[in-house]
């Protein structure tokens, strides 16, 4: 049997990681992209960065992408998939980032038949 959990991250476009450097000040990069290289260097197994087409987070409107025009309220999914104990870890890791990330996370396990 496989044992992999999946965290899925939902949060607005224009969301920005907190500034770990001098240059972030100016112009603190992407929360997606940030989270995206934490999960590689955490070691998660899979991460993906899901566009989402239409879709509203808690309290907002119904708001639908368009490549040249899009609210930076619109939302995104980052999707880990990894143990639950290595996800959690990672969630605690960076609790801090993770404050206005709406979290869910589900456990995957399935059974392979050969």
């Amino acid at each position: 049997m496989s044992e992999m959990t999946v965290l899925k991250l939902y949060f607005p476009l224009a969301a920005k990681a907190k500034a770990t450097r001098f240059w972030h000040h100016l112009s603190a990069p992407a929360l997606a992209q940030h989270l995206l290289v934490a999960a590689k260097k955490s070691g998660i197994r899979q991460a993906t960065l899901q566009h989402i087409s239409s879709s509203y987070l808690v309290g907002e409107h119904i708001s639908h992408h368009h490549p040249e025009a899009s609210s930076m309220r619109h939302p995104q999914c980052l999707e880990l998939v990894d143990t639950e104990k290595h996800l959690r870890k990672f969630l605690h890791d960076h609790a801090g980032e993770l404050q206005k990330v709406r979290a869910i996370l589900f456990q995957c396990t399935l059974p392979l038949e050969q």
